[in-house]
């Protein structure tokens, strides 16, 4: 049978671009449609924007340092519509290089919502096309709970677009999303809470990260509060919005933002035709190789709900279409020792095994830690320690994890992802010089076994 297309791709965010793109380039005949924006969640309301206003916070920092480096500055002023008003630019030309690199590849870009009417079709905005093979890359969305009063919250996607900064900020959830933004509100200047329904946020992540930033965060003067979650929220006279707790207490705040989970973007998209099915907690069901349970239907990305991560996107999206158009080129996504990175302040680099996940796969370990003050504040007041740990088996020397809190976690956490991919020992570890004078360089020193 003769289909309009050989790939049919459903969302233009990073997975879905960047298999359309090389399965165009393969030769494929490949549509894309997107009813939002291209790019999807991490170019317009994700990762990017949210860079953008943390480097915004992080300048707060830099003025508070410089003194101790012979500046004399000024009171800072801080203008909210100018940070939005730049970021807005920044993203108006990433969706026109995500435009240019689909269009210049070969791909038809169909600007509608798509929905999947049959094994090989789609509609658009009414038109029918036909495909051998249709992806679905729609990503996730910000999802609140359902409470009295949840249509005053707002989350990330409204988050980017607020016409002002709110004077007092109460931040929900414990995840990265979370503590991200609590400590962008509160490094613009915003009073700000961060609430937790847990005993500790970030759970998943290593412990000793979780309770270094928790101290970290408190030294700042952020408002942590563990244990607690809202039952209602409602609108006060003047505009606020009182927060009533679930132990009872209420809190006053111009903004509640929430940041407790995202769920499959699945809206309309026709899965009742199909033979696709969901797994208990929502998300589509794919083999190994991203394969649905309907023969012609794959995913990838957040609607997946393995790794949500858009570099993990990017890797099944090159996968799906190497599989399909190139197989020979073809190799499985490695989703062991991903690097990533919290953009907190201070922000946090993971890669590998925490120690609690290490001494639960049945490893012996040894933990080598260290908490400094970082060269570039022995000049200043400031009392932030950076933390870095290793988590190495003990029986084959091999180092299982990598962490950091302290600045540049990302950008060091990135190079130790490679050794971590390539089975590096502590040894080698030591053996490797250092470039000093640098945080990095306590990576490569730490002798000593802390437990």
């Amino acid at each position: 049978m003769a289909y309009d297309f050989d790939l049919f791709v459903i969302g233009a965010g990073s997975g879905g671009v960047r298999a359309a793109r090389f399965a165009a380039g393969f030769g494929a005949k490949v549509a894309v449609a997107e009813s939002r924006y291209l790019g999807g969640t991490c170019v317009n309301v994700g990762c990017v924007p949210k860079k953008l206003l943390v480097y915004g916070a992080h300048v707060a920092d830099e003025l508070e340092q410089a003194a101790g480096f012979g500046w004399t500055l000024e009171e800072g002023h801080f203008d909210w519509g100018t940070l939005i008003a730049n970021k807005n630019r920044e993203i108006e030309r990433l969706n026109g290089i995500y435009r240019n690199l689909l269009v210049n590849s070969g791909v038809t870009l169909l600007q509608g919502h798509a929905r999947i009417t049959g094994a090989n079709q789609v509609e658009v905005d009414g038109q029918r096309f036909s495909a051998e093979h249709i992806l679905i890359a729609t990503g996730g969305w910000p999802q609140v709970p359902d409470i009295p009063g949840k249509e005053l919250a707002i989350t990330s996607n409204e988050a980017f677009y607020l016409k002002d900064l709110p004077r007092r900020v109460l931040v929900v959830g414990g995840g990265y999303i979370a503590v991200e933004f609590a400590g962008i509100f509160q490094g613009l200047g915003a009073d700000t809470t961060l609430l937790y329904r847990g005993d500790l946020f970030l759970r998943g992540f290593d412990g000793s990260v979780r309770t270094h930033l928790k101290e970290e965060l408190e030294k700042r003067g952020l408002n942590l509060q563990f244990n607690a979650d809202i039952q209602r929220i409602d609108k006060l006279d003047d505009g606020s919005l009182k927060a009533t707790l679930k132990d009872g207490r209420e809190l006053v705040a111009d903004c509640v933002f929430y940041a407790t989970g995202r769920r499959p973007m699945l809206d309309n998209l026709g899965l009742e035709n199909t033979g696709v099915e969901l797994d208990a907690r929502g998300y589509i069901r794919v083999d190994e190789q991203y394969q649905t349970t309907a023969p012609s239907i794959l995913a990838i990305g957040d609607v997946i709900g393995r790794v949500q991560l858009t570099p993990v996107a990017l890797a099944e999206g090159m996968a799906v279409a190497r599989r399909l158009f190139k197989p020979e080129q073809y190799r499985p996504v490695d989703y062991q020792n991903i690097p990533t990175a919290v953009f907190s302040q201070p922000p946090i680099g993971t890669v590998g095994l925490t120690e609690e996940q290490a001494l639960e796969a049945g490893h012996k370990v040894q933990i080598f830690e260290s908490r400094f003050r970082a060269m570039k504040l022995t000049l200043t007041d400031i009392q932030e320690k950076t933390l870095m740990k290793l988590v190495v088996d003990a029986e084959t020397d091999r180092v299982l994890g990598c962490h950091m809190v302290g600045p540049d976690a990302g950008e060091i956490i990135q190079g130790l992802g490679i050794a971590l991919k390539a089975g590096a020992t502590k040894q080698q570890f030591d053996e490797t010089i250092g470039v000093h004078p640098t945080a990095a360089e306590e990576f490569v020193t730490m002798r000593t076994v802390t437990r």
